[in-house]
């Protein structure tokens, strides 16, 4: 793939987090360094090199923090340490100044929703009504004959309240009985949880990620949530769709809790807010909060939940660009460790697509790990499953272990994560689908990833550009990315037939800089585009 040439950019109105490209790491499937066939935060310091060659400008890093483990990591026991597994803070220290001594940054996934039921907090809390913590967390009486307090449903299946025999009360959970949620209408928390950003940020940690921004406040009555429209389930499944979580996630009191973070994140320079919110785009876009109050980047997951399909995508990008906040800047996601891979939801053909659509709309992209290399879902017998939601509802596929296998490095054993067995396992492919033998591909996956990071990094219209959607219909999307220099199309087909591009008001005619058939670049077009199934291509348009 050709190298893009152009001119590096300077424009100091946008900050880091707007120009650049953040890339998610799951620790524990990146690179074993100590031989017990898990990842740890030295490997992440061994691959740096890969990532800067990558022209990746910011590394996420799911959670390290001591844990039980009950889900890996995101069940905290000490928000100010780091679990034996990954290493130690020495590490974690030597990591981020590895990390900024390359320019790029690092920031952390930062859980405070809930803790483990191991943590020190809701040890204490539980051990008494009376106990000065015990109003940290969410406690009910049981109702007539012990009913529960409402019909909440926890999001790995199952009632969402817990019966604790010792101080006779219920405690509410919105994940896994071993995660009881925080009670964030409490001062005392808020403090707290403040007092570890601070901790993380005199650190000198670039930001956070806030894992389910959108549920840390629930309804002060806690009222029954309604059943949802169309809902396939039937209340005895005891299944989260079943209800329209109204009362549990999303309560208008969460802005000022963000409100709290943002102004925390403000107290240091050039930090970031990232927020996860499964909301609709009308909703989502309320976390930017009034006047740069907010979440810096709400994260938008239009590309993970929608079908691939090029008209509703289409509505989606134009809907999220007409709801956008003046000051509000977009990003978008692809794939994140507890979604399906990209390769294996749309196919290993379109994902050449998704990655040209990620990497050339306007905002922020994040790559999650093994998406340049086209990792797919590694299929997990039954016996091995070891995430939660997988090994609690069995029947409905929805393990995400297969997303999260080991990144796949080499063809040597183990595809070079590990010297041992590793903690999930790689799949059989692995031998020929790796980092290795694809930096020596010019037409391989990774070479075309770095070729449009390439793009985007050189080319300033693409960072922070203007965008205007140009056509769409039931196989294609087409749009420009354009500055006072340079102006580019970038032309979609989200289908496997040949599609064509046929302006009627303006003509378009260019270089194609960028293709998914590479045999396709240099080459002039002129007004009418051709587009073979599954291609996607960016022109250099004349001016």
């Amino acid at each position: 793939m050709e190298s893009i040439t152009g001119t590096n950019p300077t424009d100091i109105d946008h900050l880091w987090w707007q120009t650049g490209i953040i890339y998610q790491i799951y620790p524990r499937s990146f690179q074993d360094t100590n031989g017990d066939g898990i990842g740890d935060l030295k490997g992440v310091v061994q691959r740096l090199d890969y990532l800067q060659w990558l022209g990746i400008d910011c590394v996420w890093l799911s959670p390290i923090y001591p844990s039980p483990m009950a889900d890996f990591g995101y069940d905290i026991s000490d928000y100010q340490g780091i679990h034996p597994l990954f290493g130690t803070m020495e590490d974690f220290d030597e990591l981020l100044e590895q990390v900024h001594s390359r320019g790029m940054k690092l920031i952390l996934d930062l859980v405070p929703n809930h803790t483990s039921d191991q943590h020190p907090w809701f040890l204490e809390s539980r051990s008494s009504r009376d106990n000065p913590k015990r109003d940290w967390y969410i406690w009910h009486d049981a109702g007539e004959n012990g009913a529960l307090p409402n019909n909440w449903l926890s999001v790995f299946g199952g009632h969402a309240w817990e019966w604790d025999e010792t101080t006779q009360q219920y405690y509410y959970h919105a994940f896994l009985k071993q995660q009881p949620d925080l009670n964030w209408r409490n001062p005392e928390v808020q403090q707290a949880m403040m007092d570890v950003m601070h901790f993380w940020l005199k650190k000198g940690v670039d930001g956070f990620r806030v894992d389910v921004m959108w549920h840390m406040i629930k309804d002060a009555r806690l009222r029954n949530n309604p059943v949802a429209a169309n809902t396939p389930f039937v209340a005895s499944d005891l299944i989260y769709e079943y209800h329209d979580p109204v009362y549990s996630t999303d309560q208008p009191e969460v802005h000022e809790i963000v409100r709290m973070m943002r102004q925390v994140t403000n107290e240091y320079d050039e930090r970031v807010l990232i927020g996860e919110i499964y909301l609709p785009i009308h909703k989502l876009v309320t976390y930017y909060g009034a006047d740069k109050s907010g979440a810096h980047l709400p994260f938008n997951f239009q590309l993970l939940t929608l079908p691939w399909d090029s008209q509703q995508i289409a509505r989606a990008i134009d809907e999220y660009e007409g709801a956008l906040p003046a000051d509000g800047w977009p990003n978008w996601v692809l794939g994140n460790h507890d979604q399906p891979r990209v390769a294996s939801r749309v196919g290993r053909s379109q994902a050449r697509v998704a990655a040209m659509l990620l990497l050339t709309l306007r905002g922020t992209p994040t790559i999650y790990y093994g998406d340049e290399i086209c990792m797919r879902d590694v299929p997990i017998p039954q016996d091995e499953v070891v995430d939660p939601q997988g090994l609690n509802m069995p029947d409905r596929n929805v393990s995400r272990d297969p997303s999260r296998t080991p990144m796949q490095w080499d063809p040597d054993t183990n595809a070079g994560f590990t010297d041992s067995k590793p903690w999930l396992r790689l799949p059989y492919s692995y031998q020929r689908q790796n980092v290795a033998l694809q930096k020596e591909d010019p037409d391989s996956m990774l070479s075309f990833y770095r070729s449009l990071i390439n793009l985007r990094k050189r080319q300033p219209a693409f960072q922070t550009g203007k965008f205007t959607p140009v056509y769409s219909d039931k196989q294609l999307i087409a749009f420009i990315r354009e500055n006072d220099e340079d102006r580019f199309l970038v032309v979609l087909n989200l289908s496997h037939r040949p599609a064509y591009l046929r302006p009627k008001n303006e003509t378009y005619k260019g270089e194609i800089i960028i293709s998914t058939e590479t045999e396709r670049i240099g080459l002039r077009v002129d007004n009418n585009l051709l587009l073979s199934g599954d291609e996607g291509l960016i022109v250099r348009l004349e001016r």
